[in-house]
């Protein structure tokens, strides 16, 4: 089913991608777009029953396989690559999609709040990359695109472990962008400001109850001075991963897409 929306072809059709955090947001957004653009999609996620819901809903768009999974295990990456090769037999797009923002001073972060955020941020990409690369390589035009955030460019002072972290990863990723070429294209799209379900929590906890919703997003928005005056949708992002992971970006690698409405005043 295509995209009413697309407006040239993508070159994704017949193919197949594996989408981590694939039960909700970017990672939900992320599946539905490449299955309008005619990809098999794969997706994990650790909550069973959030994935299953998330599957039954993608079902409609096309041909979905589910599959629990923390990519943080390598038992269960390796569990999640046999369940592709038994299914479709090949993997052509890889996105990695995992890993929230941990909100913390340098003085406030322990020795194990860095060690949990290191591994998170860096081995949901080592281990899922490590086990798909050899089917990513034998598809021809096999990619990997991450989902990573605006903090790697622009730290702020509140996140510093995940700004440190993501930093890092960007520098892993430019890196497998060379070793991995002319094979394997490594790309990532790095977000700003993107309503998701912390989002709607911190809404539900806001101070001023008279707020609609879309007057509480807006204020966020010009609080954190978003030229374009609102936060992003994942669907928004999701487009940005589709070109990314597709051949009609055949030329790209080593390179990073900003979706943040402006946000960033790195140059």
């Amino acid at each position: 089913m295509a995209s009413e929306e697309s407006e040239m072809d993508l070159g994704l059709r017949g193919k197949v991608a594996v989408v981590t955090g694939g039960s909700s947001g970017i990672g939900l957004a992320t599946a539905r777009v490449l299955l309008e653009e005619g990809m098999a999609v794969a997706i994990c996620a650790r909550d069973a029953q959030r994935l299953e819901q998330a599957r039954q809903m993608l079902a409609t768009y096309g041909d979905v396989l589910a599959r629990p999974c923390d990519v943080l295990d390598k038992a269960a990456v390796t569990g999640l690559l046999e369940a592709v090769q038994d299914w479709r037999g090949q993997c052509d797009l890889l996105v990695n999609n995992a890993g929230q923002g941990r909100m913390s001073t340098f003085a406030d972060t322990t020795d194990a709040d860095w060690a949990e955020e290191l591994r998170l941020k860096f081995f949901s990409q080592i281990n899922t990359i490590h086990a798909f690369a050899p089917l990513l390589a034998r598809s021809g035009q096999g990619a990997v695109v991450a989902v990573n955030s605006l903090l790697a460019y622009q730290p702020e002072a509140q996140m510093v472990c995940t700004s440190a972290a993501r930093a890092g990863v960007q520098n892993l990723l430019k890196s497998l962008a060379g070793e991995f070429a002319p094979d394997i294209r490594v790309n990532s799209v790095v977000v700003g400001l993107i309503e998701s379900g912390q989002w709607e929590r911190r809404f539900e906890a806001r101070d001023d109850r008279s707020l609609t919703r879309e007057q509480w997003l807006a204020t966020v928005a010009r609080n954190r001075n978003i030229p374009l005056g609102r936060l992003g949708l994942p669907q928004e992002v999701a487009r940005a991963i589709a070109f990314m992971g597709s051949p009609a970006a055949s030329f790209i690698t080593g390179a990073q897409i900003e979706v943040s409405g402006g946000l960033s005043r790195y140059v």
